[in-house]
């Protein structure tokens, strides 16, 4: 059966990956996106692009409007969207530290606060949140983005425990080094460098994040809640 289903950040790299899985399996699929042209290959598949910027509030609210009023209710929410603003400590602006954490953490709150009202209602739903391998061994040059993808594993589980007994599931999908436009840019001394340390000794594909995040949406998922799931090739291993 089609589900309604909302990517945040679905236009590029791992969110346009995930969008692709769902709309490919038969669902509605909605992506948010904040600013650009949506990606014309979802247009072509039938997907929903909704402009929004999830750090404003009334965007969130029109958005979800938007999205009930021609797939209906969100049956599952990816929360994809997420910012870096990378910057040893001593150097980071207070401003780059707050903008990272309101986009990743706080705008995951907004989007899932949301999906959960309608959620609630039907005692149904599946949630699946993205954080990243350096929310749990942190990363020198990335402490606002660490917290805030450490901040997603803390926030999944108190949600998992207040919405279990209305048959709603909550998940962290924690992918490494994903091949995306925004690890393409990184030198390749230091991609030589991330290489190293990963055991499968390879980036992810955008594809097999989206296969764990489709997994943890299916059925077959239906008693895994609070869970943490590492699609990085054991770069993580022991956190």
């Amino acid at each position: 059966m089609s589900r309604s289903v909302l990517v945040t950040g679905g236009n590029r790299g791992i969110g346009l990956a995930i969008a692709h899985a769902f709309a490919a399996a038969g669902d509605k699929v909605a992506i948010t996106y904040r600013s650009g042209e949506p990606p014309q290959e979802l247009v072509d598949l039938g997907c929903l692009p909704v402009r929004c910027d999830i750090t404003e509030s009334e965007q969130v609210e029109q958005a979800y409007k938007e999205i009930e009023e021609k797939h209906g209710k969100v049956e599952v929410l990816v929360a994809n969207a997420g910012i870096t603003r990378d910057q040893l400590l001593l150097r980071m602006s207070e401003e780059d530290f707050s903008a990272v954490l309101d986009t990743n953490l706080t705008g995951t709150f907004r989007v899932a606060k949301r999906a959960a009202r309608g959620m609630l209602r039907a005692k149904a739903g599946r949630i699946v949140l993205i954080s990243s391998v350096v929310g749990m061994t942190g990363s020198a040059g990335q402490v606002n983005y660490a917290a805030s993808k450490a901040g997603l594993i803390g926030f999944s589980r108190s949600l998992a425990r207040e919405l279990g007994s209305r048959g709603i599931t909550c998940n962290v999908v924690s992918p490494g080094w994903v091949d995306t436009d925004m690890a393409r840019a990184v030198s390749e001394e230091r991609r030589a460098e991330v290489l190293a340390g990963v055991p499968l000794a390879r980036y992810a594909q955008p594809e097999e994040v989206a296969g764990v995040v489709r997994f943890l949406a299916s059925d077959a998922a239906a008693y895994i809640t609070g869970a943490v799931i590492p699609v990085d090739g054991g770069l993580g291993m022991g956190h």
